[in-house]
Formats: structure tokens, sequence, C-alpha cells
């Protein structure tokens, strides 16, 4: 011991009653809780008030004494570990003396050690006298020597084959759950002596031998005879428990061994692990008893699965005895989950022909929760990815075409939104669910889209219905399939797939259509009717929405216009319609106009709206010419026309092309025309005005047996019933002759009068068509409630010429288009193959165009000299300058 080092000295009461108090501490818990009997209890209650009454009495001890029992331990710190631990333990003894004097921890030693005590008393006497001698002033401090014992401690006789016999009879009153005739606290300082004294391992040894022969003698009782199922179960589930606590109790005693000689020796088991090791060889995997608790195991749980009630808190035991022996997955799960496939794959089978889709999908739903149930009540949850998986096979991927195939038509067709949220989370699960979900959805919405378009029966409400339609097939992605974005890329390419095509097109559109495109046939109908349904909701007297509804519709129909290729055939049928619209009066709103316009220069660029935008600014540049017209007719010189004239001036690069027509105006409309002339051509020198009456409309004063009435009339409405001013009957060649209005349009005006709702005119014979020869007469009887009454709405229908018109002047469009891409192309390359310069127009070209057509174009410009084929390569083109 170096002499430089200081000690902090206690008395030997004080570490006696520390140790003790401690030692008291440590096995109260022990000997309270794993206590084998009622006289273990008060065994064990004894030994702690011999504890202190011990500590009580050595509080009376002499001084000297105790210090030198606390100076022996000291010294022995410099000694081997036999000695400190011995001297320790000498430090923390558990009797007295019938004098109540302290006793040393081994009751057997008695006169061998008095002179020991008696030279620790001295010495410690000594060296105190010395102190005080020596202690001259106060705060000095003296070195103090202490020496180690001369003879080393030695246990008695025969104290190991004594301590040997009580540790035995205790582990076996243990096992035997017999009450335990010794103190714990003695059972347990008898191993700590006995590690001490380098016989740890014999005492480890003899330890495994009493267990694996308490093990073995138990075998017998899980092997022999027949025995139920479940009482084999309850039984070894017992013997498992029991056996678990006489392990902890054991544990308990030889702690200090578990401590020190397990811990030094890595190869050697703790107490508790040899005791699982010692059941796992000898019981767990014996062949019978395993084959016996895993069949048991397995029957509680298919009888559950049956829908029967069974002990749980058993089946949590057995299965937790199984992981604990590190045997869970070998001898358990590895047949169970054969036994779960088994049932599902039966299962499945049967409830695919037994039940709806809807119902076995709430089915296995149902089972998927009872697994889940069972995985939080008794099974590992190391089991849950195989169980759920082999659920999920079995139930789910194994029958999915099938599911898919029997009952998702039926769900996307009633809109069963909860049972299409229940089939998207249980495909989700397996690999390949939702890819097969989105293709057979994908497959729904073209066959229903299909349905949609090729009836022509139903081209009247087609474009609504496909507003319905996607607006429902919107709602299920989004509700029902998470908005995934699979499920919108694909609703989105099934709808721009069934919109662009039509079968079983009436052949004899496709033979009036005069036109080089085959593929813009396809979308003709469906472009128009859109078109058409973009009218009928922007036109005045539509009072099915509010302003914010009516931007809804808007925005639903650029949807559709998104799935459409051939856009160029929608701009003109939507460019004629608004022409309509703005020079008859019709529009219902100015602001919904310029927000559908907005929209479809935000998706189609402004080349696509520059004409349209046009239009919008000639009609406010009309507004102000009419403003200044109408000043410059009242500031005129002589004779005032007393007709209110209004005058739209049309660009002609902006609006429909219209043909020119040629009609007789009257003498009163004629004037007022000339007036008009004149102060325009003074103010814009060098322009040309060209009168275009066609869409031209009157205001016309009538008067009737009823009343006066005012006749809002289109203008060639109102040339015919002018010509009544004259005379009272008139045949239908007359006024021919007189209007000089084109004949099919004649016709259409005169039944409008003759043959409409209000009937100005009367015709003889009555019929709803007006052949040659027919009479006409001023019908004086006409009666309305209404003074002013619309007949001009035949102005707003299209003829069928009107159709074909607009649709041969997109076809040439596109021609033209065409050939300036080819031009183009051809221009800056100089010299390029068939193939290349076929892939350069189909990345230019913005409208559906087939190969052959534009070989055709091409052909055209080799003709008319714009290009030429290579000499030594026909399948090259050069350009010509």
């Amino acid at each position: 011991m170096s002499s430089s080092k200081k000690y902090k000295y206690e008395t030997a009461t004080e570490i006696q009653q520390t140790d003790t108090e401690n030692f008291n501490n440590r096995f109260r818990k022990n000997a309270d809780y794993f206590s084998t009997g009622p006289s273990t209890s008060a065994a064990a209650t004894k030994g702690r008030t011999a504890l202190g009454q011990q500590n009580t009495n050595n509080k009376n001890n002499n001084n000297t004494m105790q210090r030198s029992s606390s100076n022996s331990s000291i010294t022995t710190n410099n000694t081997s570990n036999s000695n400190n631990q011995f001297t320790q333990s000498g430090g923390a003894g558990n009797g007295s003396d019938a004098n109540g004097e302290r006793r040393s921890n081994f009751s057997m030693l008695e006169a061998s050690n008095v002179n020991e005590h008696r030279s620790s008393i001295t010495t410690s006497s000594h060296f105190n006298k010395m102190g005080t001698q020596n202690a001259t002033k106060p705060g000095d401090v003296k070195k103090i020597v202490i020496k180690n014992f001369k003879v080393k401690p030695t246990l008695p006789e025969n104290y190991s084959e004594s301590t040997c016999q009580k540790l035995e009879e205790a582990v076996v009153a243990i096992q035997l759950s017999k009450p335990i005739k010794y103190i714990l606290e003695e059972l347990y300082q008898a191993v700590e002596n006995m590690c001490s004294h380098k016989m740890d391992a014999q005492l480890y040894t003899k330890l495994k031998d009493l267990t694996e022969a308490h093990v073995k003698r138990n075998v017998e009782t899980f092997t022999g005879g027949s025995m139920d199922k479940l009482v084999f179960l309850k039984k070894i589930n017992n013997w498992w428990l029991s056996y678990c606590q006489q392990m902890i109790m054991m544990r308990s005693i030889f702690l200090y061994l578990d401590r020190t000689y397990v811990l030094q020796n890595p190869t050697v088991h703790s107490i508790w692990d040899m005791g699982l090791d010692l059941f796992r060889t000898h019981i767990a995997l014996n062949s019978l008893v395993q084959k016996r608790t895993v069949e048991g195991l397995l029957m509680l749980i298919e009888k559950e699965r049956n829908g029967d009630a069974v002990d749980r808190a058993l089946l949590k035991s057995l299965i937790r005895m199984l992981c604990d022996l590190q045997i869970y997955v070998s001898a358990f799960e590895d047949k169970f989950l054969v036994a779960t496939r088994q049932l599902y794959q039966a299962e499945g089978q049967r409830k695919m022909q037994e039940l709806d889709v809807p119902e076995y999908l709430q089915h296995v739903e149902k089972r998927l929760n009872e697994e889940n149930q069972r995985l939080l009540h008794y099974l590992d949850s190391s089991t849950k990815y195989p169980l759920i998986y082999t659920v999920e096979k079995e139930l789910i991927a194994e029958h999915l075409t099938q599911i898919l195939q029997k009952g998702l038509d039926t769900l996307l067709e009633e809109n069963r939104l909860s049972d299409l949220t229940l089939l998207y989370s249980l495909l989700n699960r397996v690999k390949n669910g939702t890819a097969e979900l989105c293709g057979n959805f994908n497959g729904y919405i073209k066959k229903k889209g299909r349905t949609i378009v090729i009836d022509p029966e139903k081209d009247k409400n087609m474009v609504q219905d496909l507003l319905d339609f996607k607006d429902k097939m919107d709602v299920i992605v989004r509700t029902c399939f998470e908005h995934n974005e699979k499920f919108t890329n694909s609703l989105r390419e099934a709808f721009e797939f069934f919109i662009n095509q039509r079968a079983n097109k009436p052949a004899e559109l496709i033979g009036k259509i005069k036109c080089l495109f085959y593929t813009v046939a396809n979308y003709l109908i469906k472009v128009y009717f859109l078109a058409k349904y973009v009218d009928m909701k922007l036109r005045a007297g539509n009072k099915e929405a509010t302003e914010e509804e009516l931007e809804q519709i808007l925005d639903k129909i650029m949807v559709l216009f998104r799935f459409i290729h051939g856009k160029d055939v929608f701009e003109a049928f939507y460019k004629k319609d608004l022409a309509k619209r703005l020079l008859v009066g019709k529009s219902a709103s100015v602001d919904a106009e310029k927000s559908m316009l907005s929209k479809l220069k935000q998706e189609c660029g402004g080349g696509f709206t520059s004409k349209l935008e046009g239009m919008f600014k000639d009609m406010e540049l009309s507004r102000d010419i009419n403003i200044a017209f109408k000043q410059y007719v009242v500031n005129m010189d002589g004779e005032v026309t007393s007709i209110d004239l209004t005058v739209n001036i049309l660009t002609m690069g902006y609006w429909p092309t219209y043909p020119l027509t040629e009609v007789n105006m009257p003498t009163q409309l004629v004037k007022p025309q000339q007036v008009f002339n004149k102060f325009y051509l003074a103010k814009h020198s060098g322009r040309k005005l060209q009168w275009q009456p066609t869409l031209g409309n009157c205001v016309l004063k009538a008067r009737f047996d009823g009343g006066p009435k005012e006749l809002l009339v289109s203008l060639f409405q109102a040339l015919v019933l002018l010509l009544f001013n004259e005379k009272d009957n008139l045949a239908f060649e007359e006024i021919l002759a007189a209007t000089n209005i084109e004949d099919g349009e004649l016709r259409r005006t005169l039944q409008s009068l003759a043959c409409g709702r209000a009937r100005v005119i009367s015709k003889e014979p009555k019929g709803r068509e007006v052949e040659d020869g027919d009479q006409f007469h001023y019908n004086n009887e006409f009666t309305n409630k209404l003074f002013r009454i619309k007949i001009n709405q035949i102005q707003m229908k299209e003829t069928t010429e009107e159709q074909k018109a607009t649709e041969e002047r997109v076809f040439q469009d596109r021609q033209y288009q065409i050939d300036a891409a080819i031009v183009r192309i051809m221009k800056m390359r100089k010299t390029l193959s068939h193939n290349l310069l076929i892939t350069e127009l189909f990345n230019q070209l913005t409208f559906p165009v087939k190969p052959a057509d534009l070989k055709k174009r091409i052909e055209s410009l080799i003709d008319r000299d714009y290009m030429e084929r290579d000499k030594d390569n026909q399948n090259q083109y050069n350009y010509v300058a």
C-alpha cells in the first residue's frame, strides 16, 4: 500500500450497520417475492429480525474492537482477492453470540481467531495511543501504518460439503415447491463464501446437474399416454410458468455466482439461460412434445378463425415460451404459415364463387383485421409481414383479375364510392394491384365513352353527357383512388382516346366532306357539338346558370377541349358562332365571352385567339363609330333620315367569310346606307365598304286588328314583310323576283314567317314546306300577348350549307398549313429524306394528319416546282430555290 494514500475511517459499528442494511434491502424483495411457502417468509422475517437485533447489539460493542475489525478489513485490501472477500464477509456477519458480541461469518471460527482479534485490539490501541501523544498541534495529520494479517483466513473443515448440502436441499425444495428451511440470506452468504474460495465452478456444475435432473424427471409427464390437445397445452403451460418461477428463485439465491463466475467465463451460460437451455433440450425439442404443442396451438388458432372463442392468454403464454426458447420460427411459425395459406387458399376460391365483389372485399378486410388482432394479442411481431403477405396473396393477389372483371364495371357504373375506396386500399397492398386496377379503369372509361359518342341519336346531349361522365370519374379518382397520379393520367389518356375517334360514322357524312384528311372526319362531329354546346351556354336567354355556375361550366368545357386533337376545327365553329352572337346581339355576357377567350388563349396561345380578339376590338370600334355617326346625322343639313341606323364595321381577316349576297333593298333602307358611306369614307379615305345583309336585323312597326306590335326580324325577313305594304297577297315567285334573295334562303325566311310560332303572314296551301306557286297574304288577325316579338331566331340557326362551308374552309386551311410547313422545312434543310421530312411535319403540325395525306401534299409541291426528288435517290427530296 502506498504510504501517501489517504483513507476515510469509519467505526466498525457504522460499517457493520451499513453492510447489514444493504444486505437486508437486497434480500427483502427476493425473500418476499420469491418465497415458496409460508415458512420461507417467516424464516426471512426472522432473519431480518435477527439482523436488526444484531445491529442494536453491535452499537454497544467496544470501539477499539470495532476499529480493529475495520483495520483488518482495510489491511486485507492489499492481500489477495480471497483475503479481501473473506474479510469483507466478516464485516457483514449475520449472527451474534450469547453475550451479544459479534460473531465471524463462519460459526466454526472460534479459538483460532481469538489471538488474531486480540492482536488487532492491541495494535489498534497502540495506534490510538501514539496518535494521542503525537498530536501536539491541532490539525496535525499523522501517518498510520496498517499491516496484513500474519495468518491467512481459512474455511472450517467440511464447510464446502455442508454448504453444498444446504444449497442442494434448498434447490430441491424450490423445484418441488416446498418451503425452504434455511434463511435466504444465509444461503446467499454461503454462495458468496464458496465463490470467494474458488469453488464457483463446482457450485455452478452442481446447480446445473440438479436442474437437469429435475427437467429430465418431468419429461415423461408430457410424452406418456394420449392426452386431449387443450389439456396438454394447459399442462405444459402451467409447468413452464412454474419452472420460470423456480429459475428466478434459484437465480436470486445464486446471484453472486451469476455475477462473478458467469461474467468471468464467456462460454458459461447465465443461470437463467442455463435453465432455458435445459428446458429446450430435454422438453421443447422433444419431437412428441413439440408436435403436440404446435398442433394444439394451430388447433386453437383455427377454431378462432372459424368464429369460436378461445383462451388467448394460453396462446400468448405458450407462444412467448417458444420465443424465449428461440424455437418460435423453426417449430411454430413455418407450420403456422403453411396452415394459414391452406386455409385462405380454399376460402378464397369458395368465397369468390359465393359472394359478389363488394361482399367479398368486405370479407377480405375483415380477415385482415382479424389477423392484425392476433398479432396484437399473442403472435410474435416477426410474424407480421409473412402472415399478412400470405393472407393478401391468397385472398387478393390470386383473385385479382377475377375481382376486377367481375365487379369493377358495376362499382363504377353504380358510383359506389365506399366500395371503390375499399377496393383501392386492398389492391394497393399487393404487387401490381394498382397497376391492374388502373388498366381496367382505363378500359372502362374508353368503353363507356365510346357508347356516348358513337350513337348519333345522343349527339344532342353528347357534350353534357361527357361533362357529367368526366365529373363522375374525377370524383372517383379524387376520393376513392387518393388522387393517385397514375389514375389521373389514365383518365386523361382514356378521354383523349375515345373523344378523338368515332366508329360507325354516318357514311353520308364522309361522302359529303370533300377532304384529303380522313382523320379529321373522326373528330368533326364531336368538335362541332362541343362548339355548339359552348354557343348554347354563352347565348343570351340562357337562364340555367348564374355567373359563377357559368364559369364552372366553361372550366369543364376546357377540360374536354384539351382532349381534342383538331383544335382548329373547334376554332372555326366557335369563331362563326361568336360572330353571330356579337352581330345579332345574342351574347349573354361580355365578361363570360372574354373569360372563355382568356381560357382559350391560356390553353392554345395568342396565335389561336388573335382573330377572336380582333372581333371584340371591331365591336368596340364600331360602337365609337356609331356614336360619331349619330352626331353626324344630327348636324346634317337638308333631309334627315328617320331610320335609326347602326352599322358594325368588320375587318375581313378577323371575321368568318360570308358569301357575297346582292339583294334588292327598298328605298327607305338604301338612303341611310348612302349617308353612312359618305360619312365613313370621308374619315377613312382609301377604304372600301362591302355591305353584308346576311346578319342584318331590323325592328318593324306593324299594325294588326289586335293592336300595334314591334317585330324584331332579320334583314331578309324585313325585305319580305315590307312588300306587303303594297299588296296583301303575293306568290312565291313574286317575292323571289322582288327581293332577289337566294332561293333556299328565301324559302327558310318565308317558312319562319308563315309556319313558325309567330305567323304574321299566311300560306296557301297549308303545310310546313314552302313550294313553288305557294300564295302568301298578310295575316291581319295575328295576335300575341307581347308587344315586341322576336322572329329573327332563324339567324342563329346554322344551315347544313353553312356547316359544310365551315368544314371545307378548315380543311383548306390545313392544306395551306401543311404546304407552308413543308416549304419551311425544306428551305432550312435543303435536302431531306422522306422519313425525316414526315417526322419533322408531325412535330410542327398542331392538328392530326395521316402520313398518306402528307405524301399527297409533298407530291403537289413537287408538281408546282417547290421541291424535287433526288435523281440518285428517289426517297430523298431537294429544295428548289
